[in-house]
């Protein structure tokens, strides 16, 4: 149904890549661990809407940036609880490997931060807002 989706995670599962879009023959892909990549992506001055995605993690904060981008089909290695419903709520056709109920962050001493930091919103536009500001205040406190 999403050949583009499968193509992505062919692509994801060959290794060295967090995530991977694809749209018939051109394909993006980034290394970088967490929502960085996305951001990116968004910032730029295209459509990612007829692009299928395929992803290592996704926790609330990357299924708020998928549906920004407006992306048509995901496949997550790793997908939360919340996750799931942002994407469906955003009609993004959704297929995984592991459901858990929240993501964690890289030293398993609690949250992702960037999934704390989206937790209890319901508007991409402002999780969108609240990532930035939160990977700002991270910057900050790491300089």
């Amino acid at each position: 149904m999403y050949p583009d989706r499968e193509k992505a995670r062919q692509i994801l599962e060959q290794g060295g890549h967090t995530c991977v879009l694809c749209c018939a023959e051109e394909i993006y892909t980034d290394a970088r661990r967490g929502v960085r990549p996305l951001l990116d992506l968004l910032e730029q001055s295209r459509s990612w809407h007829s692009f299928c995605a395929a992803d290592k993690v996704v926790g609330k904060a990357a299924a708020f940036l998928y549906r920004l981008m407006g992306i048509r089909a995901l496949y997550a290695q790793v997908v939360s609880e919340p996750a799931a419903k942002v994407l469906a709520e955003g009609g993004i056709a959704l297929s995984y490997g592991t459901f858990v109920p929240a993501i964690r962050n890289r030293t398993d001493t609690g949250f992702c931060p960037m999934e704390t930091a989206v937790w209890e919103l319901d508007d991409p536009e402002e999780a969108l807002a609240a990532l930035k500001t939160t990977l700002q205040n991270m910057q900050n406190a790491g300089s």
